[in-house]
């Protein structure tokens, strides 16, 4: 095998275990011929999204509102917003692919419900309502075994949100700081291994 398809082949590999195995309809499909990250795509670092981007400007306003309630800023980490959170579930929810297109009918349901109970609380959408208003909203409906049954739909819709935000927030640099890992760096010298504190917490001590 030469070593332009060796790597090639090696592409391919890394494509395939990092997008879903699922082929994208006619409809959805990039012009030119095959999808990006195949060995047609050489920059598999920063890919570029193949698909129209679906949410409208009213539902990212309320995505990034409600997205920064559940990931604000603070002293050790930046808002979700600011890290590109609100970008990736709408690149997320966008994509051709069965699970994604499950997610994107729930989300518009959900964003729905909640403008629809802001409302009626406030009188206003929920990116305009008072942030009272909006945690208020976000604590009723955080536990959805919890919740009553008139916002069971909504804190279901919560629940997914959050996944989707810390999924988003935790893959970026900033995420991967806010948890302390350190993987991927190269070291000085040997690896130091776990320290004493981490030993006894595992019971290895």
């Amino acid at each position: 095998m030469s070593e332009a398809t060796r790597r090639q082949v090696l592409k391919l590999i890394l494509a395939g275990s990092a997008v879903p195995l699922t082929t994208l309809a006619e409809d959805a499909r990039p012009s030119g011929g095959l999808q990006r990250g195949t060995a047609t795509d050489p920059d598999l670092v920063n890919p570029v999204v193949p698909w129209p981007l679906l949410l409208t400007d009213a539902e990212l306003r309320t995505v990034t509102v409600l997205a920064d309630l559940v990931l604000p800023a603070d002293e050790r980490s930046p808002s979700a917003s600011e890290v590109g959170v609100p970008a990736f579930i709408n690149e997320w929810v966008s994509a051709p692919y069965e699970d994604q297109q499950k997610d994107l009918l729930a989300l518009r349901e959900g964003l729905a419900w909640l403008d629809v109970e802001c409302r009626n609380r406030s009188g206003k959408p929920f990116h305009e309502a008072d942030e009272t208003i909006q945690m208020a909203i976000c604590a009723d409906i955080c536990n959805k075994e919890e919740a009553p049954e008139a916002l069971k739909a909504g804190a279901a819709f919560f629940d997914r949100f959050r996944f989707l935000c810390l999924a988003g927030f935790y893959t970026t640099e900033a995420g991967r700081k806010d948890l302390g890992y350190i993987g991927n760096v190269p070291l000085a010298g040997d690896f130091p291994g776990a320290t004493a504190e981490q030993k006894k917490y595992l019971g290895l001590d």
